[in-house]
């Protein structure tokens, strides 16, 4: 697994992590033979590092309160919080909008369901060499990410911004060949959504999601030349193994985002870049 981070807080105690290794889509609560979200068995969350890895300390913090343990498990990238899910190393995870968890099943044949929403991190085009939109000249390099659902959405965004015209009723599937018309001759560069921030400097812009925004500095309300509204389709959900949906341990989880204490958190610390439940 790559770059994680497991942490266990237990009425305020650390414990050592330990792995649990399950068939992919067993019943954790009779193979622990424990309750769920106890100190003898925490639920174990993945979460991709960063904005979700944030949120869900805040969540961890409230279920605390009410002596609900979280084990939480960060990710560097998007691959493995769903193979993690699916061989039973983790119970639950917080980091995918339905775009990505959709191509997910269909790529790799997962069977997984949402439960809930947690945030929707703003997508936003940044530029540190252009102030506005207009100002972006022909032969521009716009980076997006690579990932098939992520590089769809920035497409929308950049369309929708005038800087192209993509074929009648693309959507997030979207790729440069839905590219009709792109009279100002734009470059578009799929990298890597993780390396897109720090590699601003390069391009004349990117389409960067608030997750990796925001800890770069990036407030996508704020600087962001373009911005996605909150109709967006990419509001991060909770997901389960099917079968899993209705545990009261999938269901609390779920709620807790809507805490006023982590909606406080929220709107403290990201400035409007995230929003809870949108």
């Amino acid at each position: 697994m790559l770059n994680r981070r497991s942490l266990i807080l237990a009425g305020g105690t650390l414990l050592l992590p330990a792995l649990f290794r399950l068939p992919a889509g067993a019943s954790v609560a009779r193979a622990q033979g424990a309750e769920i979200g106890t100190a003898a068995r925490p639920l174990r969350v993945g979460v991709t590092a960063g904005v979700h890895a944030q949120v869900l300390e805040a969540v961890r913090d409230v279920l605390a309160k009410q002596g609900f343990v979280l084990r939480i498990t960060e990710f560097s990238d998007f691959i493995q919080p769903n193979a993690a899910l699916a061989a039973g190393e983790i119970d639950i995870n917080t980091y995918q909008h339905l775009p990505f968890l959709e191509a997910q099943k269909q790529q790799r044949g997962y069977d997984f369901v949402p439960v809930g929403k947690t945030v929707l991190t703003v997508m936003g085009v940044f530029s540190r060499k252009h102030r506005t939109i207009g100002d972006i000249p022909d032969g521009a390099r716009i980076a997006i990410p690579n990932d098939p659902t992520n590089g769809g959405r920035a497409l929308l965004l950049l369309a929708k911004a005038g800087l192209f015209t993509l074929r009648e009723g693309a959507d997030y599937r979207a790729t440069v060949a839905d590219i009709t018309a792109n009279p100002k001759r734009i470059r578009i560069l799929e990298l890597e959504a993780a390396s897109i921030a720090r590699g601003l400097d390069d391009v004349d812009a990117a389409a960067i999601t608030g997750n990796y925004a925001v800890p770069a500095g990036l407030n996508p309300l704020k600087e962001g030349l373009a911005v996605e509204g909150t109709d967006s389709a990419y509001t991060v959900l909770v997901v389960v193994r099917r079968g899993d949906e209705n545990r009261p341990w999938a269901q609390r989880l779920a709620r807790a985002y809507a805490d006023p204490a982590v909606k406080d958190f929220v709107e403290r610390t990201f400035g409007g870049a995230v929003i809870v439940g949108a």
